[in-house]
């Protein structure tokens, strides 16, 4: 009923709202200097008894305040969504500071996740195909809409740095008249050092979501 890797434990059955709850107590007890560290972030002191992490999320700008844990843009302090905020406490719980490494790995390649591969790729690559089809003109406006940077693979590629030492990419390949356009998104071969294989599939069925509604 859940994952595990090196001492985190993932529970399917607990409400979102639960894990996020979970991930902010660990992390109340932790440096933040090793957390800035390890994540790739930036550690900035305020006060004699606050201390700022600095980090980037799809780009963007996020700032997580101790001992609280609460993400919230930059600028404008606003707080992110429930989703986006268990993201980035699974990404500061999980880092172990391990050298990124080239290439790419599916979700099968990722802790335990040849068992929920054809579910993930169900909420992502079909996802993707279902909604652009053949029109991979589409497809490529949109992935660029959504932030995406142009990556040398397959007949349409796009990179996301979803944080400093995780990033995604989406790969379509062209069909002909025997097999569909197929999508598959992929991930940095770190990955699995900054994230659960359970918040990867948070992150891909997110991407998939950007990208789709980046069309609309």
């Amino acid at each position: 009923m859940g994952t595990q890797r090196d001492g985190i434990q993932v529970d399917r059955r607990k409400p979102l709202a639960d894990r996020v709850g979970e991930l902010r107590k660990q992390l109340a007890g932790m440096d933040l200097q090793l957390l800035a560290a390890r994540s790739g972030g930036r550690h900035e002191k305020i006060s004699a008894h606050g201390a700022e992490l600095h980090l980037s999320m799809w780009g963007d700008g996020v700032l997580l305040t101790a001992p609280k844990f609460v993400a919230c843009t930059l600028p404008g302090k606003i707080e992110l969504d429930l989703t986006s905020q268990a993201l980035i406490l699974y990404y500061l719980v999980t880092a172990d500071g391990v050298a990124p490494e080239d290439g790419w790995i599916s979700f099968t390649e990722l802790p335990d996740g040849r068992f929920y591969a054809q579910a993930f790729q169900g909420y992502t690559g079909k996802e993707l195909g279902r909604f652009f089809q053949d029109n991979l003109s589409g497809f490529r406006t949109a992935a660029v809409k959504a932030g995406g940077v142009v990556y040398l693979l397959g007949d349409a590629a796009y990179l996301y740095g979803l944080f400093p030492r995780v990033s995604l990419l989406v790969v379509a390949w062209s069909g002909d008249e025997d097999f569909p356009t197929t999508y598959q998104v992929l991930f940095s071969g770190s990955a699995s050092h900054y994230l659960p294989t359970d918040a990867c599939a948070i992150a891909g069925s997110m991407l998939t979501r950007r990208i789709i509604a980046a069309a609309t």
